[in-house]
């Protein structure tokens, strides 16, 4: 039976290890190309311990640890191993600690995962599905109330915070669709940035902040489990349909039990979702790099990575 030590890691603890070498940074082609194992191991074998992680899902490291240890144990178990799991407190924490050599698959954030692949060409695998669908949408919202007809002409001059930057849907995409109009959302805006998701919802439920950015997802979940009133915020602007999170390795991680875990994820049911994933997660469909090639071109876009 697997049995896991999980321990959240700080921002400042990510920032430590984003200050360690990379190793083992090679040039990769989809899933056949995630690294070459050890000589001495086996294609396909099994570490006797495996690192797992995940980024911010949920409010505090603490309850993304409680709401995905399940799925994690149940990997673990299907492949006969034990397991650390590690919970960030940011979206750029989880990026930089499987960019470190610190983990070896993560569940993480689109934008995440392109930064990882950026860094260190960490893989995708699999995109997870949320009632039934492979994508989710950023979204901002704002205080009831503020009477925006107009996006983003009426909404000049308000503040507004935007969550940390290895966010995909809130920091990344409203940056490159602001940037796309011509606008730089930090002099339009009383501008700030570095929030959770669940922080900038409550912030604008207080009425700390007039707007902020969130994804879909985040905010039914809030309101369902009752952090959140429907009617504290109100959706002023969606995006375009984005890939849901990844399921990303290592460099250097084995590609024949990359593919092994990539058979275990696609073999999960709706029914057996239920039961070690949290509330809507109902599954995985196959992804590679280039399933996340949108939310790459956004990166270049801003100028947060190079083109290949």
């Amino acid at each position: 039976m697997s049995q896991r030590t999980a321990r959240p890691l700080s921002r400042r603890q990510m920032l430590r290890l984003s200050g360690l070498g990379l190793a083992g940074i090679a040039g990769v082609a989809g899933l056949a190309a995630c690294g070459v194992a050890p000589a001495a191991s086996p294609a396909g074998a099994v570490p006797a311990k495996l690192r797992f992680g995940v980024g911010p899902l949920q409010p505090t490291p603490e309850e993304s640890k409680t709401a995905f240890d399940p799925f994690f144990k149940y990997l673990a178990d299907q492949l006969g191993t034990q397991y650390d799991l590690v919970a960030t407190t940011d979206w750029a924490g989880i990026s930089v600690a499987l960019a470190n050599d610190q983990i070896d698959l993560a569940w993480m954030g689109p934008w995440g995962y392109i930064l990882a692949n950026d860094t260190a060409k960490a893989e995708a695998i699999a995109t997870v599905k949320y009632d039934g669908k492979p994508i989710y949408h950023a979204i901002v919202v704002g205080r009831p109330g503020l009477n925006i007809t107009t996006w983003p002409d009426d909404a000049k001059g308000m503040s507004i915070s935007f969550a940390d930057v290895g966010s995909t849907s809130g920091w990344l995409i409203p940056t490159t669709w602001f940037q796309a109009k011509g606008i730089d959302p930090k002099t339009y805006f009383q501008y700030s940035e570095g929030a959770t998701h669940a922080a900038n919802e409550i912030a604008v439920a207080n009425g700390q902040v007039d707007l902020a950015t969130d994804f879909d997802r985040n905010r039914n979940a809030m309101i369902e489990s009752g952090k959140l009133d429907a009617a504290a915020t109100e959706v002023v602007w969606t995006s375009d349909p984005l890939p849901n999170d990844a399921i990303a390795v290592r460099t250097g991680f084995d590609p024949a039990l990359a593919q092994r875990i990539q058979g275990i994820l696609l073999g999960i049911t709706e029914e057996q979702a239920k039961t070690i994933m949290p509330n809507h997660y109902t599954g995985f469909v196959a992804a590679t790099h280039a399933s996340y090639k949108l939310i790459e071109d956004a990166g270049i876009a801003v100028g947060r990575i190079k083109p290949k």
